[in-house]
């Protein structure tokens, strides 16, 4: 039986609270499980320490077992120094794309081309007042 580490939700509309569960992995997210291991209250401050809640002999009962963990269980038992941290690709899907930089960098030189502009005709308006008495 291949045996999983994972969050199972509870709680109600928009107020999720999670069950840390081993559970066999071919089972529902929310079905049944082998054991609760601890819970995860997202909606409380990161600093709190009833945030994330787990047992660690039992975890560490699990993982001797041959349990899997899921990312964000992995990423919980990093925190808790149980799991050696894991390196992960940090794709840049946030950087806007190639077109996006030059329409971006485009806009920058015309605002900057405008804001020169702008600058040059008022040193050059008294210039042009001051000659027009000299006319007449």
């Amino acid at each position: 039986m291949a045996t999983k580490i994972r969050l199972a939700r509870g709680g109600s509309k928009k107020r999720p609270f999670y069950r840390i569960v081993v559970a066999d992995s071919r089972m529902p997210r929310d079905g049944r499980y082998i054991e609760k291991i601890g819970t995860y209250n997202p909606l409380l401050p990161k600093d709190s320490e009833d945030r994330v809640k787990m047992d660690m002999e039992r975890v560490k009962h699990w993982l001797g077992q041959g349990a899997e963990v899921t990312d964000r269980i992995s990423r919980m038992l990093e925190a808790a120094d149980v799991l050696p941290k894991k390196e992960r690709a940090n794709m840049k899907k946030a950087a806007p794309g190639k077109k996006a930089t030059e329409r971006a960098e485009e806009k920058a030189a015309k605002a900057e081309a405008a804001k020169e502009a702008a600058a040059a005709p008022a040193e050059e308006a008294p210039a042009a007042e001051e000659e027009t008495p000299a006319e007449a």
